[in-house]
């Protein structure tokens, strides 16, 4: 899940709805289906490490700290990648830049299966990260091309919950191919037969598709480039662009340290299996997606109601920060059930927090609303990524994960303050539109 992904739109772009492609609606939503599970793959590669975390730090004798920096390596490479594949995917055509860049990271997938010390396993976290990101520009662009407005969001649906998908099936497949083998080196297999997946989708892919299915974009006239110039003079000077900065670094924050650290602070912190806390990583994905759900139906329901767009906006982002906070009261439950149920209302608080950061930052620019929200993308994972490092230190310190999960819940109620205190009053228009809806 990840957490805030990066989007980018180019303003001329090949679209369904200039120039239909002549296939069938069965191919389209094929591709969609390709799409979905190009997403899984992408976080289940992933979320491989984290899974295995407690096996591959005893192994490779490596610290609390050692393995933050790597899910450090990880984050930066991701901003990185998300930058320079958005502007590659505005250029060259996605049916043969997508299937290079999912081959590309799933290669690096198989090799972190034959890293033997830290040095390597550092190399193949922020390679991964780095071809990981090149996902979404591309799978965002075939969206937008094969799919007319009327299904585009349908198919962005699709697109997405392949996410909470591979996250929910990669602890059962790490079961299924670890099993109780407590042997050195059990934990390489998982990386290099996930990362494997990876072949068999890019054949997928390019036995689907024509080149004149998913055509090269057009160079943007001299005129259309200059305006897109102006979008870092506009964030530069938009209030809400500031006042949603803490706040996706925040709520980042809180989503990628229990993500990454959720299933050693269960062996570790709490003692509890290794079987039982992949298992509880699947259901906490589950919880999540169903928190994520809700959240977006509150809104709607509460806008139907009459409520303004955003009053109803801030409402949920506010019960869902006082969800997140729980982390102070997991923090010190043994291992029970009341634990893992106030998990699980932490999962669900902590992803709801993101479908009203994304209708907020559609709102931050009319002309440049895709450069925006990928460039707050960006500057999320380059903040919040250090602290996985911070985070590794506090451990190694204390030898507990109490105090670093305590704070981890914290950040979205900073979010919260900033969206109350920062952001524009709400205007006339917003409550015509409330009225009109």
């Amino acid at each position: 899940m990840s957490t805030a992904h990066n989007t980018f739109e180019s303003p001329e772009v090949p679209s369904a709805d200039k120039s239909p492609a002549p296939r069938s609606s069965t191919w389209v939503w094929w591709i969609s289906g390709l799409l979905l599970l190009a997403t899984m793959i992408n976080y289940m590669d992933r979320q491989t490490l984290a899974n295995l975390k407690v096996r591959i730090t005893r192994e490779l004798s490596l610290s609390n700290e050692l393995y933050g920096n790597l899910e450090w390596g990880f984050g930066w490479s991701f901003a990185v990648g998300s930058l320079f594949f958005g502007f590659l995917s505005d250029r060259i055509s996605v049916r043969f830049l997508y299937p290079a860049v999912l081959l590309a990271w799933s290669t690096i997938g198989v090799l972190t299966g034959f890293c033997s010390d830290y040095k390597s396993m550092l190399v193949c976290r922020i390679l991964l990260g780095f071809f990981e990101a090149g996902h979404w520009p591309c799978a965002l662009r075939t969206t937008k091309i094969v799919l007319d407005s009327s299904k585009r969001t349908m198919g962005n649906s699709i697109l997405q919950s392949g996410g909470a998908i591979g996250a929910i099936l990669t602890p059962p497949v790490i079961l299924m191919i670890v099993g109780n083998n407590e042997a050195a080196g059990a934990w390489r297999s998982p990386f290099i037969i996930i990362g494997s997946l990876g072949v068999v989708w890019a054949l997928a892919w390019l036995f689907s598709t024509r080149a004149d299915d998913l055509p090269a974009p057009k160079v943007e006239e001299a005129h259309d480039m200059s305006k897109d110039s102006g979008f870092l003079w506009e964030c530069l000077t938009n209030r809400k662009f500031w006042t949603l900065v803490p706040v996706v670094i925040c709520i980042n924050l809180t989503w990628q340290l229990i993500r990454a650290w959720l299933s050693a602070f269960l062996q570790e912190g709490r003692g509890a299996t290794e079987k039982t806390a992949l298992l509880f990583n699947s259901a906490y994905y589950i919880a999540a997606d169903a928190g994520c759900i809700a959240a977006g139906a509150m809104t709607l329901w509460m806008a139907k109601k009459g409520m303004s767009p955003h009053r109803s906006r801030m409402l949920v982002f506010g019960f869902c920060a006082a969800l997140t906070a729980l982390t102070t009261v997991a923090s010190v439950l043994p291992l029970g059930p009341g634990l893992y149920i106030v998990l699980l209302i932490i999962a669900a608080g902590s992803l709801g927090l993101f479908p009203c950061y994304y209708s907020m930052s559609q709102e931050t620019s009319e002309r440049h609303m895709g450069k925006t929200a990928g460039l707050l993308g960006a500057l999320a994972w380059l903040v919040s990524s250090p602290m996985q490092s911070v985070f590794g230190k506090i451990v190694d310190r204390t030898h507990s994960y109490d105090a670093g999960l305590a704070v981890a819940g914290i950040a979205p109620v900073v979010a919260l303050v900033a969206l109350l205190f920062l952001w524009p009053s709400e205007t006339v228009g917003d409550r015509v539109q409330s009225s009109e809806g």
